[in-house]
């Protein structure tokens, strides 16, 4: 029976070819859209949950109270890890985690950048990232060890083999190769890493240090099998202030493994979201762009209830059972989401690479796993199961006797289930457009803030190898070369935050004041090689006042929080020097454009300094000032590549992750409101052909193409007004919820967005009605009313 079910639904589907290209390619494009996004939330949900030891790994986290809110971060002391470790037999393995950044390595004539990670002996213990060569017991035992991936170890020597092979670092040290790993998967927080070196060679190189103050560095935890969490957090919790003698006071807890990636959000101690977020915004998407073609799928089958009216009614006089037409109807339905499912594995297929790029993901489909076939074949049952449902119990009911005489139903009721499934599309569609908008104003917003700095003409390049030491013979002669007007040396990029501290100390400062300022560096002139807007005192000047090194610039939200009325020769605490204020400058962005702007301390030439800002000579070209600074770099640091980033293209970065939200929002945006119209369409046709007498009667008695046309369009305008009326406050809620939580500097939801969009969709539905309205109204009246 089944099979005559098939072949009957085969027969039907070739006999109406256009139809069943519409109903298949419909549910195809919805289906791709779904596995898409089920492919990326898998991505999500699976980061590092492949480590057999994932129930015991922890990461070590403070929480302290500042300004009478509970904060919580994932950086610790350098010294934590070994001190847990030493005191608490429940610790059984620790591991540090640094980055060193990019790395010049050098083999013969060979040299290229690797992106290298310090790390302690354990850490390939404690996680599975499985060696092709070495043994994770002892390869990074060694100081000059170094663990590098399969494909750093194709770039370095080819086809030869890597063992025991020597690496240049930095022209500096040598390493020695004692393993090969396989190349990190894209679903693990590491998956930058291309090769790891052991915590002693940092030791060896100066860069570690006991300093309890200093949280710096990520810290992993393997628990003993059968360890209590709860009790293990009682009994570290305290750690820090012990070994600070009481100068730190924030507490130490361990958090497990399986909330690294999406639960990382904590306000005020508790866990309150994170990536977490956005899975569960786009697994509704999936839900919602699947359940549109569901929904198109049964408007399309029920649009053809006509045509199919009397083939039930001769099959129900012939003999045939309502559970055996319900049957038929399901196996069509699962039919043409078989066939929709093969093309919507397809179009995916085809369209991962590109939608992977978007997402900056490695994403793929394992057709060899038997897991994959088993659930696509589910899913596909599922959803020919769902699109099917309503359609079979809709036509299996027609009545024999109403159905060969050609009055079964009544499609001007003022409330039928079509109307319910076109306004649940519309609801869903327009939902969406709200949010892509939302979205995309919510990064406009963030562009149009002001960041407080000039970027024009701005690049910035690391200090490796020789730059330091000759950073001043550099700094002269790109001046005296007229290549720029103005250079700086800074702790970080003028984008980005690497240092805050709240442990400055000044006169007057409360007690139990625990304000967090954002801690930068620079030397000679940041002011004007930054464009930044004084407000009081002056820029660095080493040349007229060598005391400068000790001076400190501060944003005025810093001295308003240090309570300074005047705050030019103030002292200043950190880090045990003594500095001075010699200059106050407007805020300016340095992290998030979305966020609030925390105050910021500069201090002068007596900190560290990592990258070199250069302002162009406007009078130049770009590519003349590069090519002219090139030229000064390769001759003062030979051995490495002359690399720069533009600070505004730095800037832009910043707007990346939510530009992508928009773009993924706006895609399947596009996909769902094409899907609706397709159902509109459908309802649109059937309502037409099953009010053709009643059209004819009208046009008999004198009514124009006009009114007919205006009267079969206005229920679809009642509709899409029905459906913004649900879906503005649902979309409002949505975008609220799922979105613009995470930011603090947002774009307000204002009217203007359902105005456009609610104007948008039923200019939308009218344009996909007005053709069957118009073809209706045009329709002659003589043939509609022939057999009366």
């Amino acid at each position: 029976m089944i099979k005559n079910y098939f072949k009957i639904a085969w027969r039907n589907l070739w006999n109406n070819k256009g139809y069943s290209a519409l109903n298949i390619g419909g549910l195809a494009l919805g289906m791709a859209a779904a596995i898409l996004i089920l492919l990326w939330i898998q991505n999500e949900v699976s980061f590092d949950m492949f480590h057999s030891k994932k129930d015991r790994l922890y990461i070590a986290a403070n929480q302290a109270v500042f300004n009478g809110e509970l904060n919580t971060w994932f950086s610790t002391p350098k010294p934590l890890g070994p001190a847990l470790q030493a005191e608490f037999p429940e610790i059984v393995r620790i591991s540090r985690y640094s980055s060193m950044g990019p790395v010049l390595m050098t083999v013969g004539d060979k040299k290229l950048k690797g992106n290298g990670i310090f790390v302690d002996s354990a850490f390939l213990q404690m996680f599975d990232f499985p060696l092709i060569q070495g043994n994770a017991n002892n390869v990074l035992t060694n100081t000059t060890n170094v663990v590098i991936t399969q494909s750093l170890a194709k770039r370095l020597f080819g086809n030869e083999d890597a063992i025991g092979k020597t690496i240049r670092l930095d022209t500096i040290d040598l390493a020695t190769v004692s393993g090969v790993m396989a190349d990190m998967p894209g679903n693990t927080r590491f998956r930058q890493a291309e090769f790891f070196m052991p915590w002693a060679y940092m030791e060896k190189l100066g860069m570690s240090d006991n300093f309890w103050g200093n949280n710096s560095v990520s810290t992993y935890i393997e628990l003993t099998p059968g360890a209590s969490i709860d009790d293990v957090n009682k009994k570290i919790r305290d750690i820090t202030i012990r070994h600070s003698d009481g100068r730190e006071d924030n507490e130490v807890f361990l958090y497990a493994l399986p909330n690294w990636w999406l639960y990382t959000k904590f306000v005020n101690g508790k866990m309150a979201g994170g990536r977490i977020d956005m899975v569960q915004a786009f697994l509704f998407v999936a839900a919602f762009v699947l359940l549109i073609a569901c929904i198109n799928f049964m408007n399309l089958s029920t649009a053809r209830s006509e045509k199919r009216a009397k083939e039930v009614g001769v099959r129900k006089v012939a003999g045939a059972y309502r559970h055996s037409l319900i049957g038929q109807f399901l196996c069509e339905s699962v039919l043409i989401a078989f066939i929709g499912g093969v093309l919507a594995l397809g179009i995916v297929w085809l369209s991962l690479p590109a939608f992977g790029e978007l997402v900056d993901r490695r994403l793929f489909i394992d057709f060899a796993s038997p897991i994959f076939w088993v659930s696509f074949l589910s899913f596909i049952l599922l959803t020919g199961t769902l699109a099917g449902s309503y359609p079979a119990f809709f036509l299996s009911s027609f009545q024999p006797v109403k159905v060969l005489k050609g009055t079964f139903k009544r499609v001007n009721a003022a409330f039928n289930p079509r109307k319910v499934l076109v306004v649940t599309q519309f609801t869903v569609a327009i939902a969406l457009v709200v949010s892509t908008i939302v979205i995309q104003r919510q990064v406009q917003h963030g562009k149009d803030r002001e960041n407080g700095y000039s970027q024009n003409n701005l690049v910035y390049i690391f200090e490796e190898g020789l730059v330091a030491k000759n950073s001043t013979l550099i700094k002269n002669e790109l001046l005296n070369s007229g290549v720029a007007e103005s250079v700086t040396r800074t702790s970080a990029p003028l984008t980005e935050g690497w240092s805050n501290s709240w442990a400055f100390s000044w006169q007057g400062k409360r007690p139990d004041d625990k304000t967090v300022f954002d801690r930068f560096c620079a030397d000679d002139h940041i002011v004007k090689t930054a464009g930044l807007t004084l407000v009081a005192g002056r820029d660095f000047d080493l040349s007229t006042y060598p005391t400068d090194s000790l001076g400190i610039i501060l944003s005025e939200s810093a001295a308003k929080a240090m309570g300074f009325e005047d705050p030019i020769g103030q002292p200043i605490q950190d880090n045990g020097k003594d500095w001075h204020v010699i200059g106050v400058i407007k805020d300016f962005i340095l992290r998030s454009p979305f966020e609030p702007i925390p105050p910021m301390v500069i201090e002068g030439a007596a900190g560290w300094f990592n990258a070199m800002h250069i302002k162009f000579n406007p009078a130049l070209t770009t590519s003349e000032a590069l090519s002219r600074t090139e030229a000064i770099f390769k001759r003062y640091n030979p051995e490495f590549p002359f690399e720069y980033s533009f600070v505004d293209e730095a800037y832009r970065q910043k707007f990346e992750e939510t530009q992508t939200y928009g773009t993924l929002a706006a895609l399947f945006t596009f996909i769902t409101i094409a899907i609706s119209c397709l159902g509109l369409f459908a309802l649109a046709a059937y309502m037409a052909e099953n009010r053709t007498k009643e059209i004819g009667v009208r046009k008999v008695l004198g009514a124009s193409v006009f009114s007919i046309a205006k009267l079969l369009s206005k229920e679809f305008v009642i509709l899409v007004l029905i459906a913004c009326l649900v879906a503005f406050p649902f979309s409002y809620w949505f975008m609220d919820r799922y979105f613009l939580h995470m930011y603090t500097y947002r774009a307000p939801i204002s009217w203007g967005i359902f105005v456009l969009t609610g104007t948008g969709a039923l200019v939308l539905a009218l344009a996909t009605v007005s053709s069957q309205a118009i073809k209706a109204a045009l329709a002659n009246p003589v043939d509609s009313l022939r057999d009366e």
